[in-house]
């Protein structure tokens, strides 16, 4: 049986849909979870949906990833930019990982331009609103299909 994919989700996507609706769309959190809910049962698989203001708490489901989940997607928001205690932490996954971003961070200010999550994901999504997560979890599909997982 396969593990679940786990979608990581750092800290103000809480805010999705109120928060700067004309860079991060209009689309809840919630409403996401369900399209990735979606997506992933039409595939056949499971995903494990969570989000965190807190670092340290995304740490800790980091690590449970690593026995329990088969891909991992996370979009660090800010914390992309700033914590190398994600960084590390991801490092020490031994399973495919998927960076996401609703905008594009590469046309915003430049200190969004570095991601330290980038340098240990095996890809990057950006700029496509809430698809990138659909996106993002038919690559996780394909990875498992093909074993890489």
């Amino acid at each position: 049986m396969t593990k679940p994919i786990h979608i990581l989700n750092g800290p103000n996507l809480n805010l999705l849909g109120t928060r700067e609706p004309g860079i991060y769309g209009r689309e809840t959190l919630n409403d996401i979870k369900a399209r990735c809910e979606a997506e992933a049962a039409g595939l056949g698989l499971d995903c494990v949906f969570r989000q965190s203001n807190h670092e340290g708490v995304l740490v800790e489901w980091i690590h449970e990833a690593r026995a329990d989940a088969s891909v991992l997607l996370i979009n660090p928001a800010a914390y992309g930019h700033t914590s190398v205690a994600l960084h590390d932490a991801l490092k020490a996954l031994d399973l495919p990982i998927i960076e996401i971003h609703l905008s594009q961070p590469m046309a915003r200010e430049s200190f969004r331009h570095h991601s330290y999550v980038s340098l240990v994901a095996d890809g990057v999504i950006s700029g496509f609103g809430a698809l990138g997560y659909v996106l993002g979890i038919k690559a996780a599909a394909e990875i498992i299909a093909n074993g890489a997982a």
